[in-house]
């Protein structure tokens, strides 16, 4: 077939065979025709710039010059991996498969041997002429040679007192051949050879292994190991090392040769300096200064410098002891030993060592005469007793007690009662400069409300007129407090009624305040210069002075049920605020507490057999407990009733001990339910909301456990643990937390990790209103 076109004419022939793929056409060979430009093959169009500033001189650039061209080697690349991120498995990860890489690819050296560091081991002898004791001097280097780059660095290691600088000798750059052939390659770098840098002669000794394995990679196998020679410094180095001390032990025979040579010891007590410097003994005494208008002991500090036997005394102050803070006593110095000051001049003789106090005069239980003053040693402490032991040989006793036994301060007497104003208040400006309002005992007043005790008087002495005037002495339990009235009289002639104001009055017999026992029938009582006698009680009195409990029941138990639950219906509009209000700790129960709450609430004083019997009116299950629904079934009717006017079952007055011991026993569960939920709430709230306690505890416990076979710790420990981190709980808080999260744990064997899960768990189970 042929086709014509307007550029010239195109032979296409069609065969059946397959069609081989064509190479790219050149088209740099056609001319320029009009409408027609190829496009150039060039990859980069700038233009080359040869010219820069290196240091703020211009200096051009030229290739092998002034730099190389980087460096390329054939290295594997890096295995190309799928990124997966965040996102589900690809269901065409099957299908499909990752680009192949190819086994070798040109990479850039920088790239390819980034961190890739030839290390030789080296030395070179440096002559020695400034002494005789050596000739030369081996000094060893490490070679580094980079990979990267191929630039070396030397560096020798420092050795003490070598007198010598060392470190870094020749900096890292491409280093060049003695011959000026070009640069040092590895291939030049064999353990056994030499090399020349810069006029120093290196003989390789040694490589790691990293420069083993590459050189064999390479096929360039490094020889083994070649012994690097010693010299008389290191020989003397090494000696030196093997003794004990660092200095050289001081002997008779070597001061006795010093002197005799004319040159002595000259730095004196240098010896006792060095092996003594930093160590203080250090006794704790006391002084007892009676020039002060009030004895006192006071407690100093005694600090004995072994380095140079002298001494200096500071004083412990102790809280509010009144003196200026100057702790320093006696400056550091030399204390002679018979404890008085001396002032020296140029012409007296000098004192020897035996003049002054050295350690061995100090002990515990002495009594030393320091300035005047006489000090008693009652301890030391850890590191004196040490120093004692094994350099003196010699066992200091234990601390000594000196105490001075506490100063009894005698009370002063309180003043009488003037009889103004109440006792509590006139006592309460006794007690402090700005009296206070008396705290009142609301325990007794709850308990004690409503109880008065009736006593019958007369005058002690009375006038002819006042000799049938009677009077009834009313006691309040709650307060104590006394109220006299007189009851009428027909034809008596005296207006009777209220003879003393109710209140808290002082009886003059006594001088102390109103007492039941004070009004008890033949004793004589005064008020206000009134003296009476009293004559007798009434039956209640007379059974509560002798202890004997009221009848049983002692009110009528129903009316009390029915006021109850009359006052309950109008309190509340529903039954569900009523007991929520009674009950207190928000547990679905109202126990025999709660109960009798509720009725203290509506002035009800009963004793505690009635308040179990209105109590188990309430509790029809007989459980020991009033739930939600005894409690509406006791206090609201039946909507719908089969019977016409139905009424409440009656109320069981019979004591049941059995009841009774049933309700005692879920009152008591219930408190200690109450407790372990408050604790295991407590400490849920602070393992939860204090930001990093969780892992404080965690490696505090971690570190008790070192060496344990399990992860497991005490309650005990578990508390320690706590208070380490500044929360105190107490020991049966703790455990109750515990017990509530793992129940079957054992408390000498916690497992911690666990236990922090449960806590973490149950947070919001333990909300402290339900």
């Amino acid at each position: 077939h042929w086709w014509s076109c307007p550029g010239g004419i195109i032979a296409v022939a069609a065969m059946m065979s397959p069609v081989k793929p064509r190479s790219p056409i050149d088209l740099q060979g056609v001319p320029n025709l009009p409408g027609f430009t190829p496009s150039p093959k060039r990859d980069r169009f700038h233009k080359s710039q040869a010219w820069g500033f290196v240091g703020g001189r211009r200096m051009e650039f030229v290739e092998g010059l002034t730099h190389d061209r980087p460096k390329f080697v054939q290295a594997a690349p890096s295995p190309s991996k799928w990124k997966q991120g965040s996102l589900p498995m690809s269901t065409n990860r099957d299908v499909f498969s990752a680009v192949q890489q190819p086994a070798q690819a040109n990479l850039p050296a920088w790239d390819a041997l980034d961190r890739m560091v030839l290390r030789f081991y080296a030395f070179f002898k440096e002559p020695v002429v400034e002494t005789n004791l050596e000739n030369f001097r081996v000094r060893r280097c490490i070679m580094y040679y980079y990979l990267e780059d191929d630039t070396m660095h030397i560096t020798e290691p420092r050795v003490d007192n070598s007198g010598i600088p060392q470190g870094t000798l020749v900096r890292r750059h491409r280093m060049p051949k003695p011959d000026g052939s070009g640069y040092i390659s590895p291939g030049d770098i064999k353990v056994g050879s030499t090399i020349q840098v810069y006029g120093k002669t290196f003989q390789i000794c040694d490589c790691d292994t990293f420069t083993r394995e590459w050189s064999a990679s390479q096929g360039m196998e490094q020889p083994a190991a070649v012994g690097m020679p010693t010299d008389m410094f290191t020989v003397t180095q090494s000696q030196n090392t093997l003794r004990q001390t660092a200095i050289q032990e001081r002997t008779y025979e070597k001061l006795f040769r010093e002197v005799q040579l004319g040159g002595g010891h000259i730095n004196e007590n240098m010896q006792q300096f060095l092996e003594n410097d930093r160590k203080v003994c250090r006794f704790f005494a006391v002084c007892d200064d009676i020039m002060t208008s009030q004895y006192e002991r006071r407690p100093f500090v005694l600090l004995y410098f072994l380095s140079n036997d002298t001494m200096e005394i500071r004083e412990l102050y102790p809280l509010n002891c009144g003196r200026d803070n100057f702790p320093v006593w006696f400056r550091r110095g030399k204390l002679t030993k018979d404890g008085q000051p001396h002032i020296r001049g140029p012409a007296d003789s000098t004192p020897t060592d035996d003049d002054f106090l050295s350690v061995r005069d100090l002990y515990v239980g002495q009594n030393v005469r320091i300035l005047a003053h006489d000090f008693l040693i009652y301890d030391a402490d850890e590191f004196t007793r040490a120093f004692f032991e094994q350099e003196l040989r010699q066992q200091l006793v234990d601390k000594l007690d000196v105490r001075l036994p506490m100063a009894a301060v005698p009370k002063p007497p309180t003043p009488p009662y003037n009889g103004f104003g109440s006792l509590e208040d006139s006592y309460a400006s006794v007690l402090s400069l700005v009296p206070k309002v008396p705290k009142k005992d609301f325990h007794k007043l709850m308990a004690e409300d409503g109880k008065i005790l009736r006593f019958t008087a007369k005058f002690l002495d009375p006038n002819p007129e006042d000799i049938n005037r009677r009077f009834v002495f009313s006691f309040h339990l709650f307060d104590d407090s006394v109220a006299i009235h007189e009851p009428p009289q027909r034809n008596l002639g005296i207006v009777t009624g209220k003879f003393l104001e109710k209140g808290v009055h002082l009886n003059g017999g006594t001088g102390t305040l109103f007492k039941p026992e004070d009004l008890l029938p033949g004793k004589v009582v005064s008020v206000f210069n009134h003296t009476f006698e009293m004559l007798d009680m009434d039956e209640y009195t007379r059974r509560h002075m002798e202890g004997i409990p009221p009848d049983y029941p002692s009110v009528d138990l129903h009316a009390v049920v029915a006021k109850i639950r009359e006052g309950l219906r109008q309190q509340y509009p529903l039954v569900r605020d009523i007991f929520r209000k009674f009950d207190r700790d928000h547990n679905g129960v109202i126990t025999l507490d709660e109960m009798d709450e509720v009725l203290k609430k509506f002035g009800f004083q009963l004793p505690r057999a009635e308040v179990l019997a209105v109590f188990r009116h309430f509790d029809t299950a007989r459980d020991g407990q009033v739930s939600y629904n005894e409690f509406c079934d006791a206090l609201l009717d039946e909507d719908y009733t089969v019977d016409t006017m139905k009424r409440k079952p009656p109320l069981q007055t019979a004591q049941d001990p059995d009841f009774a011991s049933r309700t005692s026993d879920k009152t008591i569960q219930r408190g200690e339910m109450s407790r372990v939920r408050r604790a295991a709430r407590e400490v849920s709230d602070v393992l939860y909301k204090k930001v990093g306690l969780l892992s404080k505890l965690r490696s505090q416990l971690a570190r008790m456990t070192v060496g344990r076979p399990q992860k497991v710790v005490s309650s005990e420990e578990f508390r320690y643990a706590f208070m380490q981190t500044g929360h105190v709980f107490e020991l049966a808080d703790l455990e109750r937390a515990i017990l509530f999260v793992m129940p079957e744990a054992d408390l000498n064997a916690i497992p911690f990790v666990q236990l922090f899960e449960g806590f973490e768990a149950c947070y919001h189970d333990l909300a402290a209103i339900r």
